[in-house]
Parts: C-alpha cells; structure tokens; sequence
C-alpha cells in the first residue's frame, strides 16, 4: 500500500552543497566563538560597542560554541539549527537597536545554516517539502 508522502531520494549532489554550505558555516560559527572565548581585542570592542558589557563576552563566546557543535553532530544537527537561529536573531536584534547597516549578516548566516541543513539532511526536507508533486 504506497503511503500519502513520499520522499525524494537526495542525489550526491544535493548532499554535497548541503555539506559545503553547512561547512562553511561551522568554521564561521567556530571562528566567531573562539574570538569570543578568548577575548580578542575585536571582539572586546564589538561588544562594547554593541552595549554589552565586557563580562559578557565569554559566556556568549561558550554558547555560540555549543550551538555549533550541537548542529555539526548529524544527531544533534537540528537542534543545533535552532538554537543558531535564536542565537543570530539575537544578534540581528542587537545590530537593529544601535541602528548598525550590518543588521542583515546574521539574518543571512541564519538561513544559510538552514539551508545546509535542507540539503544534507532528508528528515528536514521531509518536513518541509519546497517541491510537492501533484497528487494523482
């Protein structure tokens, strides 16, 4: 008896973009929490500058952190997911307050994240059909 949904079998390809975007985004994520982390001049200022005070800086550093390797690990990857998303429009929200003409980065990492996520991951894509087939 064939089954009301069907899923789309991913191609190597599709797989591989989803790989490549979700990479990218990790050494980001990565790169981001480690300045953080370790309190590198840029990220004191930023902060600063963002209205946050310096003892911040390190707890956001080891939350961004764990955010991203929830969502590197396959198991975990859709937690991971949200828990960017909540971390980036906290972000967004930040640089809209100070009036800051970057505001829309983080909204961008943010859907980039998902969308490396869509490809790689066929639960995902399951759940969220951007392509649905005429039922005969």
């Amino acid at each position: 008896m064939p089954s009301g949904t069907q899923t789309v079998p991913s191609s190597k390809t599709m797989l591989w973009v989803g790989r490549i975007i979700s990479g990218l985004m990790i050494v980001f994520m990565l790169f981001d929490a480690g300045v953080k982390i370790l309190k590198l001049p840029a990220a004191v200022e930023g902060t600063v500058r963002l209205g946050y005070p310096v003892s911040t800086i390190q707890p956001v550093g080891v939350i961004a952190l764990v955010c991203v390797l929830l969502y590197a690990i396959p198991r975990t990857s859709i937690l991971g997911a949200i828990l960017l998303t909540g971390y980036l429009g906290g972000a967004t929200a930040t640089q809209v307050r100070v009036q800051d003409a970057w505001f829309v980065f983080p909204a961008v990492l943010g859907a980039l994240i998902w969308a490396g996520l869509y490809f790689r991951d066929e639960r995902l894509r399951s759940l969220i059909p951007l392509n649905r087939q005429k039922e005969n």
